[in-house]
């Protein structure tokens, strides 16, 4: 059984690479894998590993500059769902490409999962699914508005296009974990919404919490770890990734005329060329030459 960890912190690092190199040396070290992204305002990423590692890292992160209150989340995984560790340096650790967005100077009001279900249900507010169109495809809250978005740096504009839609409204806004609706409700106090509000600790949080039979979520909520999805209580989903367009697909599509293993599958088929497809089969072969070794070859992508 693996630890599986979840976590983010908005805080302004100086100093990068001074971070990154002994970050990364840990996690090696305590046989934690992973993705983990620093930034010049914080860090942000999923790792797993064993119950004791995550405990260690957790408290090496929080001796960082800044870092005391890091907020994380924990599951569990009973493979390793990570085939290998990165610490990469980037601009933003969720990038939504709005250099005037900052969280730490205001966000919306956070709301508990115990107090999420009385405020969707409100006649005056309208709530908003700030994820990805594949992440919503396989679950989301009744009701929830679907941007459509394939990155979170379409949101900015979508809003823009569709405000008016929600003109008297309050808003409510979610996404995984809680780091997205950071930017995205700063963003939209910027935009002069007074009324905004973000699901503390996100759908993890939610399903972690809230009992099935109380729950307003449909679905599953896609992860970007080897799980590839979990439901209530956080126990593993049914969903597999397609490894040619990286969007989760169930058993049953596996068994349709356009699915080929990490080369096509019905949402991808009629999405790349030949050159293309021949690649993603010398890809699979490679995957399949480190399967017969008990290597991993491919990680799951991180979230933007």
């Amino acid at each position: 059984m693996f630890t599986v960890c979840a976590l983010y912190h908005f805080t302004p690092f100086d100093d990068l690479p001074a971070i990154q190199k002994p970050l990364a040396a840990l996690c090696c070290g305590q046989g934690i894998t992973g993705s983990l992204l620093l930034a010049p305002e914080g860090i942000n990423g999923t790792v797993a590993g064993s119950a004791e590692a995550i405990d260690r890292l957790i408290a090496y992160i929080r001796a960082l500059p800044g870092c005391a209150d890091l907020d994380y989340k924990l599951s569990t995984a009973q493979e390793q769902p990570f085939g290998r560790m990165k610490v990469r340096l980037k601009r933003e650790i969720v990038t939504m490409g709005q250099p005037d967005v900052d969280p730490r100077a205001g966000t919306g009001h956070y709301c508990t999962p115990e107090e999420w279900n009385d405020l969707i249900r409100q006649d005056d507010v309208v709530v908003i699914d700030t994820r990805n169109d594949y992440e919503v495809a396989i679950g989301t809250f009744e009701g929830a508005v679907d941007p459509h978005t394939t990155s979170f740096r379409e949101f900015p504009a979508w809003w823009e296009e569709n405000r008016e839609r929600f003109h008297n409204k309050r808003v409510a806004m979610f996404c995984t974990g809680g780091i997205r609706c950071e930017k995205s409700t700063n963003y939209l106090l910027g935009q002069g919404v007074e009324d905004v509000f973000h699901l503390k600790g996100g759908i993890l949080k939610y399903l972690e919490e809230i009992p099935a039979e109380e729950s307003l979520w449909q679905g599953e909520c896609f992860v970007f770890d080897g799980r590839v999805s979990v439901g209530h209580g956080l126990v593993e989903g049914p969903h597999e990734m397609c490894h040619a367009c990286r969007r989760p697909i169930l058993p049953e599509d596996k068994a349709g005329p356009e699915y080929e293993e990490g080369v096509s599958c019905h949402l991808c088929a009629g999405d790349y060329d030949a050159d293309r497809r021949e690649r993603f089969r010398e890809r699979q072969r490679q995957i399949a030459l480190a399967r017969s070794r008990g290597d991993r070859h491919l990680g799951p992508r991180d979230p933007d």
